[in-house]
């Protein structure tokens, strides 16, 4: 150690002569002055939550304008919160978390069942439908699953258990041909995530997987979707559904359900923009009847919703 303090004198002084030349003035700082950092409470304002099939990232980037917009339209501080999964929108809901619930048919039906959640708007989607429906993929190069027939005795990857289009209008196709949970080799869900099914085909860790229709496109920036096949799809289902908490108040919701169906992707700039990142073009209203269908599905399946 005593050997090495002549090298540490040196590094001191180089430091000191290269920090101040004849051209620069020393700049005094004082170390008296300082600010306490204070914790600013979160103000109080209603909350709006995407059943996070996707990404938080994602989540945030497709609907942070429509959040805005609704706000601006209203008057109404509103703000996103973030499940990780389907069970904590569910129970964030219940908790009295979440007053705006954007959320696939099944979870409103749960929500609805549970704790009183009512509809308000279904989306239209970019194809123009109040529907949408799931599909059942495999990779392209596996020349051994073709048909739906296929299917039976492989590992079948799901997006979530309340998955709609990732698991269980899928289920359902697979009852309608004859095939039931016990005919896969194994049934393993991905975490909520409709890219971490498709990565999990495209991976070869799974023969098949079922998404909702769409999902594709989410992905074709990051991997080659032309190696994943499309092997079937369901029939269509009531779109995904916005839903109101019990205790907001009436006014509150036609406020917000009248600057949802105003949006006009057609004939202004704004909200086209609103709209596309979004991924849907439009609004329709929509109340608990729309989705009798799904509980008809629930039944056939053995899937309760209580």
């Amino acid at each position: 150690m005593p050997g090495k303090l002549p090298y540490f004198f040196i590094l001191l002084s180089v430091f000191i002569f290269s920090s101040c030349t004849d051209r620069e003035e020393a700049t005094k700082v004082s170390l008296e002055k300082r600010e306490e950092i204070t914790f600013r409470p979160q103000l109080p304002a209603l909350t709006y939550a995407y059943l996070p099939q996707y990404s938080h990232t994602e989540s945030f980037q497709r609907h942070h304008r429509l959040v805005e917009y609704l706000s601006e339209q209203t008057g109404l501080p509103i703000r996103q919160v973030f499940p990780d999964t389907f069970d904590d929108h569910i129970n964030m809901f219940g908790q009295g978390k979440i007053d705006i619930s954007y959320s696939n048919p099944f979870i409103y039906v749960k929500l609805a069942n549970r704790f009183g959640a009512r509809a308000m708007t279904r989306i239209i989607e970019e194809d123009g439908q109040a529907e949408f429906r799931g599909q059942i993929i495999a990779r392209a190069d596996n020349h051994d699953i073709n048909t739906i027939e296929d299917c039976r005795g492989k590992s079948w990857v799901a997006v979530d258990p309340s998955s709609a289009g990732g698991y269980l209008f899928p289920l359902g196709h697979f009852v309608d041909h004859g095939i039931e949970l016990n005919d896969f080799r194994e049934v393993v869900f991905a975490g909520g995530r409709q890219e971490n099914v498709i990565l999990g085909v495209l991976a070869g860790l799974h023969d098949i997987g079922s998404i909702r229709e769409g999902s594709l496109s989410v992905v074709e920036d990051k991997i080659d979707i032309n190696q994943i096949k499309i092997i079937d799809n369901t029939r269509s289902y009531p779109g995904w559904v916005y839903a109101y908490s019990p205790w907001l108040p009436e006014e509150i919701v036609q406020q917000i359900r009248d600057a949802m169906l105003n949006l006009d992707y057609e004939h202004d700039h704004e909200h086209r923009a609103i709209l596309e990142a979004a991924r849907f073009i439009g609004f329709i209203p929509s109340d608990d009847q729309d989705f009798d269908p799904v509980r008809e599905l629930s039944q056939k399946v053995g899937l309760e919703l209580d």
